[in-house]
């Protein structure tokens, strides 16, 4: 066969691939989307006093807000999907099953919504909950994939999520949060604080109690507003704390760390790369122990010092002396005023 022939069956065969894949695109392209196939239900249930709540959805967001103080309203939207080949069950069936039954459990005052005994009915299904409750309400909320919010209740809460964003405010009580991949933000809560995410930041602001706040890859944010101890841990990402009036552990892998308040209890501050500014009160006595890798020192109060001192590290005593006060980083500054 002649060059000029061999080229030429070359291209015919190239051309008979781009036709063959431009008609299976097209093919794929002329499919429906995913069905998607809805429903809902509402109930509304009675109780007498302090209500005990847990809620919780496979897939779905979930909202709690205060009413009326003697009925819990619970309204939810169920959507399920099916794939480009179908789906073995009958969703809507299925759906339909599900507003016939909703998984709503009551016992006096303790109310359980979400559980679905049957796995099946769960496949493909994704549940969203809308529930007003009672200003007398202690919360248990746990999404496998979903934002959660709560506002307003007496608490305590504990709400969680698979992945996705936590957003608690105006509890009384104490608040313990976590998500595995979102941020959390918390907003005035009246009592001890537990926050934890694997990957993503942690907001809080009027805390009136102590923190803890734990992360994997993000900042930390705390505004304080009465006593208690703080503790913050992130593995990358910056940390701000203000109006700390307790004992302060803080520690971030690499990210910078500032805080702001009284150490009526020992602060330990301590970043792998980042700088460290602290602001205490200007009659704050404490007993100071500093020391950076590679940056520069700045103390701005009287200190009394002791022992050696470098322009890498600096120990003595402020004011007299008082709580031990510790900050260390591996390379950055540290900057004290």
């Amino acid at each position: 066969m002649s060059e000029e022939k061999t080229m030429k069956s070359s291209r015919i065969a190239r051309q008979i691939l781009l036709t063959g894949a431009a008609l299976i695109m097209v093919g794929f392209l002329a499919l429906p989307a995913a069905a998607v196939d809805e429903g809902s239900f509402e109930r509304s249930l009675s109780v007498t006093g302090p209500v005990n709540l847990e809620i919780t959805t496979g897939s779905g967001g979930i909202d709690i807000r205060t009413g009326s103080s003697n009925r819990i309203q619970v309204t939810a939207r169920i959507r399920a999907s099916m794939n480009w080949f179908g789906d073995s069950g009958d969703v809507e069936a299925r759906i339909r099953r599900i507003e016939a039954n909703p998984p709503i459990q009551q016992s006096g005052n303790d109310v359980r919504i979400g559980h679905l005994d049957d796995p099946e009915l769960r496949r493909n299904i994704s549940i969203s909950y809308e529930v007003i409750v009672p200003v007398e309400t202690r919360l248990q909320a746990h999404t496998g994939s979903g934002s959660l919010q709560v506002e307003g209740i007496e608490g305590p809460v504990e709400a969680g999520a698979g992945s996705g964003g936590v957003q608690v405010s105006d509890i009384r009580g104490g608040v313990r949060a976590d998500t595995g991949s979102g941020t959390i933000n918390l907003d005035h809560v009246k009592g001890n604080v537990r926050a934890k995410a694997g990957s993503g930041s942690i907001h809080a602001s009027d805390v009136a109690g102590g923190f803890e706040g734990y992360t994997g890859s993000g900042q930390v944010t705390l505004e304080q507003t009465a006593p208690g101890s703080v503790h913050v841990d992130t593995g990358s990402g910056s940390v701000e704390l203000r109006g700390v009036r307790g004992s302060l552990e803080a520690q971030t892998g690499s990210g910078s760390i500032r805080a702001e308040g009284s150490p009526t209890g020992a602060w330990t501050l301590h970043t792998g790369s980042g700088g460290i500014h602290l602001k205490f009160p200007s009659d704050a006595a404490f007993d100071l122990y500093a020391h950076t890798g590679s940056g520069s020192l700045s103390v701005g109060p009287p200190i009394t010092e002791q022992g050696s001192q470098s322009h890498k590290e600096i120990r003595g005593k402020v004011h007299g002396g008082g709580v031990s006060v510790e900050a260390e980083t591996g390379s950055g500054s540290i900057d004290i005023e």
